[in-house]
């Protein structure tokens, strides 16, 4: 019956317009005369005294009327309720409404006790004055909320959104609370889901509680007619710990509200929640807790210096590039050769800060000259070197390409830092270089070596130069080209979600995470180091897929399909951050290591890195990467073109070469 007098209402275009356009406040006033004018005359007509007789003067229903209205209009006048928008009504018009019908009273009393101190003339009398005051007072609220109900009905049933509160603490109350009140919101809170069971079956505000079970929790949401699950970011690792898969596996939908700080949840709301609402990220969903780095010295090191990012418009260097504007540098070099990216980062970084000074450079890392002219123009004080090539079957295709820029690019801009006085030096590498199956983790095992035995050099001097540091970490979730943008698109476009392999795994961590950490490596690194971060627990790529899916309101398998497609060339099932041979040391920060790894003679690796450029010259693919496997001998390769490379090499030989020209100590 209700639904029904409410799709009347809203069928009804002339109500609906009264009801969603404010009143004109000569509207307002004149029905709240209308109001006090209908209960005056109601209270003297059943009184049963229309007149009073006093001294020859006869006060007929009219004057007593008229000087009722006077006092009104009065209290009207100062206290001015019919600014208010009725159908916003809050406890703060109920409070206007009530202290003009009392200021009112006030002055109408007042004015009959002089009146008849002073001629001895009773007007209207002090009980029915009160009794106006009453009535008045009732049916303006009466009224006011009843148009409020009506137009929250129309817009609550129609237009929100059913959704469960997850939580019955005093925070998801509340914030149920201010969704169901919220002017023009998107949510109906229908139910609160309490991880307790001391409120179950009781009820708050009207909204009722209900113990949260894991096996019935589609049974629930069909009970209440949602598919919908809000709760608070602070709720987050509870939905961490399996809780979003359960939700997930029942086809609900999970949103979260973010920024809860902004708002005091116990206090009137000040702000619109609903544009806080999000829908859940993947990222969000990460197996820990998110790192928050709130080191003062990074800002400290970074403050009125010069930065050069190189790779500035990638993924991690982009982010790199936002993070140190907001340390206050006196400028910051964006090094890329990527044209549009660079126009693009540009704009914005001007946008978001136009006191830092912004120098875009576009080169390419290989080219020695060019590098060299930057350093020379703006003599930065730090470096961050994140530009390489990094998708693994791309550069089993273009390994002369992976070494070129990977390695001699690495090399050309450490021998460019340390020329120019560069304090710090900071070389952003791969958990690929960790035992490497491909092209382009051995390339960046290869800049890692030579960095490292740079660092080594330049101690050895016992002078304080540049300091070189490298930072090895796993795949950043949302990065171009990784799986989260891939997967979307495939589920944007109805699938089907392709994986390489259904058992294949990889260590995650957001952008921001990733980039904090680098910031902060760099800051910590006495030379010579290279820094792993803690990746967290592994996810299984198959696992991250059917996450999205449900994410986006799917069933995997049902509505997108996954398909596995086969390893990829280089690929392999999972990544390490250390090999066998390889242990840590811990720092001041427990999400970053140090790697204690095998060190080498910066000569010998020269060598061979000559040796590496006359077989480059003659691009002979076949006995580069044989000159790479040498330098690394490690590199087996996986499910690529050349693995057949791995029989031609003694293991054992190679090893014995290695240990004699990299002599070095753990």
């Amino acid at each position: 019956m209700r639904e029904k007098i409410i799709d009347l209402l809203n069928r009804s275009s002339l109500l609906g317009y009264f009801l969603r356009t404010p009143s004109p406040q000569w509207l307002v006033f004149s029905v709240d005369i209308l109001i006090v004018l209908l209960s005056a005359w109601l209270t003297m007509t059943f009184n049963g005294n229309p007149t009073s007789d006093l001294s020859g003067w006869t006060f007929t229903m009219p004057i007593k009327l008229l000087t009722i209205l006077c006092g009104y209009v009065i209290a009207m006048l100062i206290i001015k309720p019919y600014k208010s928008i009725v159908r916003l009504s809050s406890f703060q018009d109920t409070y206007r409404a009530a202290l003009t019908v009392t200021m009112a009273s006030i002055l109408l009393i007042g004015f009959e006790i002089c009146s008849y101190s002073l001629w001895g003339w009773r007007f209207i009398g002090i009980w029915t004055l009160t009794v106006v005051c009453i009535f008045s007072f009732a049916i303006m609220t009466v009224l006011r909320l009843s148009i409020k109900y009506i137009y929250r009905a129309m817009t609550a049933e129609c237009s929100r959104k059913r959704v469960i509160v997850f939580g019955a603490a005093i925070n998801s109350f509340a914030l149920a609370s201010a969704l169901l009140s919220e002017t023009d919101g998107r949510f109906k809170p229908v139910l609160l889901l309490s991880l307790g069971d001391k409120n179950d079956g009781s009820t708050i505000n009207g909204i009722p509680i209900k113990r949260y079970n894991p096996d019935t929790v589609a049974k629930v949401f069909r009970q209440y007619q949602s598919d919908t699950l809000l709760f608070l970011s602070t709720q987050i690792e509870f939905m961490r710990n399996g809780a979003a898969d359960i939700f997930l596996q029942n086809g609900i939908k999970l949103l979260m509200l973010n920024q809860v700080e902004e708002f005091d949840l116990n206090n009137k709301m000040q702000a619109s929640l609903s544009p806080h609402v999000q829908d859940i990220r993947i990222e969000d969903l990460l197996g820990r807790e998110p790192i928050v780095n709130k080191n003062p010295r990074i800002a400290e090191s970074i403050s009125d210096t010069t930065v050069l990012v190189t790779g500035a418009t990638g993924s991690i260097g982009s982010e790199i590039v936002r993070q140190v504007a907001t340390m206050n540098p006196a400028r910051i070099v964006l090094l890329d050769q990527a044209e549009t990216p660079m126009h693009d980062l540009l704009l914005e970084m001007n946008s978001k800060f136009p006191d830092i000074k912004i120098e875009p450079c576009i080169a390419d890392v290989t080219n020695k000259a060019r590098i060299d002219d930057i350093f020379r123009t703006y003599q930065p004080q730090t470096v961050y070197h994140a530009a390489a090539y990094k998708h693994v079957p791309m550069m089993e295709i273009n390994p002369i390409e992976a070494v070129q820029t990977n390695v001699f690019g690495s090399k050309n801009v450490a021998d460019t830092s340390l020329r120019h006085g560069v304090k710090r030096f900071v070389m952003i590498s791969t958990d690929k270089a960790v035992n490497p199956t491909n092209i382009m983790g051995a390339s960046k095992r290869i800049a890692e070596i030579y960095v490292q035995s740079l660092a080594i050099k330049e101690m050895s001097k016992n002078k304080v130069g540049t300091r070189f540091i490298t930072t090895r970490f796993g795949n950043v979730l949302g990065s171009n080209g990784s799986v989260i943008p891939l997967f979307t698109k495939q589920i944007e476009s109805g699938g089907p979600v392709t994986v390489t392999h259904r058992d294949i795994i990889r260590y995650f961590m957001t952008i921001p995470e990733a980039c904090s950490l680098v910031l902060e490596a760099g800051c910590m690194g006495r030379g010579g180091e290279i820094f792993i971060f803690d990746m967290g627990k592994p996810i299984r790529i198959y696992d991250l897929a059917k996450r999205m899916i449900s994410l986006a309101g799917l069933r995997p398998d049902e509505d997108i399909r996954i398909v596995e497609t086969g390893l990829r060339p280089g690929e392999k099932l999972y990544e390490e951050l250390l090999n066998n041979h390889e242990h840590t040391i811990p720092t001041h920060n427990n999400k970053i290591m140090i790697a204690k790894v095998r060190t080498y003679d910066f000569d010998d690796v020269c060598l061979h890195l000559d040796q590496l450029t006359a077989t480059i010259e003659m691009h002979n693919e076949h006995n580069i990467v044989k000159q790479i496997k040498r330098m690394v001998p490690e590199f087996k390769s996986q499910n690529s073109q050349f693995e057949s490379i791995d029989s031609e090499i003694d293991s054992s030989d190679v090893m014995q070469e290695i240990e004699n020209a990299f002599a070095g100590a753990d």
